[in-house]
């Protein structure tokens, strides 16, 4: 992002957003995140995914800092505030992972839960499974953390943006993943987005370079069980269940999601965590945080007084 736009942009949008600005120096570049309620608080750590920011979690900061909590929000490399370097490298799940573990590490957490959706599942996960003492209990809204079976099925704009030139000109040029797919494609709800709202989406991307780390999300999905992501997920997966298969779960699953369907509840994650405690929404699509935050939230809350 131009130096000017960063300077000149209104963070707070309107005060949806009035969080005080953190940041980590990672080895790969400054990221920004958010640390509010009492510091003796038991915090709350959530992490998001592609292509949005901390901000999908604003509603979620406020009910967990008023109950008491203290809400950790990070922004990925490449995401939100954080800076945005034009090097796909730097984008890759594990390299994701390392980082979301760095800046948690640095702040020496304890008895947390982390909350984490689409590419946060894989990515704040590797921090939770790496550090088990560090973790209370885990709140996981639709993502994986799992070796991908044979074949993996594909809405078509996730297709479309895996397609070398095409996903270029979509999600660089027309930055259609903002305006197609969480917008529109990822909503069962869309018209509940503000303006103001869906500014703020759209501007921690404005250009063409600034919008790599968006296209580099949907390549990172793999085709199979063999590869480079899958044997990271695999093993972040194995270090779960060790770990957490006696430790509370929280699953809150939107059953009109394109892209991760029920089965991914049913089959994988409540075969790993049969006592899980479990909210299904039949009228949320892939962005739960924006469609279903009102039947989210409570249930969270009480997830989190047990």
């Amino acid at each position: 992002m131009p130096r000017a736009s960063m300077a000149t942009q209104d963070w707070t949008f309107g005060g949806t957003w009035p969080y005080k600005p953190r940041w980590f120096h990672s080895t790969d570049g400054r990221m920004h995140y958010v640390d509010e309620g009492p510091r003796k608080g038991r915090p709350i750590v959530m992490v998001h995914g592609n292509p949005t920011w901390g901000y999908l979690y604003r509603r979620f900061i406020e009910a967990v800092t008023e109950a008491g909590y203290r809400a950790i929000v990070l922004d990925h490399l490449g995401f939100g505030r954080s800076q945005k370097p034009d090097n796909p490298k730097l984008y890759r799940i594990p390299h994701h992972g390392d980082r979301c573990e760095a800046l948690l590490e640095s702040l020496d957490l304890q008895d947390a839960t982390i909350l984490v959706q689409d590419w946060g599942g894989p990515i704040g996960l590797t921090w939770a499974a790496r550090h088990p003492e560090r973790v209370r209990s885990l709140a996981i809204l639709n993502t994986y953390a799992h070796r991908p079976p044979a074949k993996v099925a594909l809405p078509i704009p996730l297709r479309l943006f895996r397609t070398p030139v095409i996903g270029e000109l979509m999600v660089k040029g027309l930055h259609a993943f903002v305006k197609i797919f969480l917008f529109k494609a990822g909503l069962v709800y869309p018209q509940r987005l503000s303006e103001q709202e869906k500014a703020a989406y759209l501007a921690p991307h404005p250009t063409w370079s600034s919008r790599t780390p968006i296209l580099v999300f949907p390549r990172e999905i793999p085709a199979g069980p063999e590869g480079r992501v899958s044997d990271f997920v695999a093993v972040v997966h194995d270090q779960l269940v060790a770990a957490f298969y006696n430790k509370p779960i929280f699953i809150a699953w939107p059953m009109k999601d394109i892209a991760f369907g029920p089965e991914i509840l049913e089959d994988l994650w409540l075969h790993d965590f049969p006592n899980a405690d479990v909210l299904r929404i039949e009228d949320s699509g892939h962005y739960i945080q924006e469609d279903a935050h009102e039947k989210v939230i409570p249930k969270l809350l009480e997830f989190l007084a047990k």
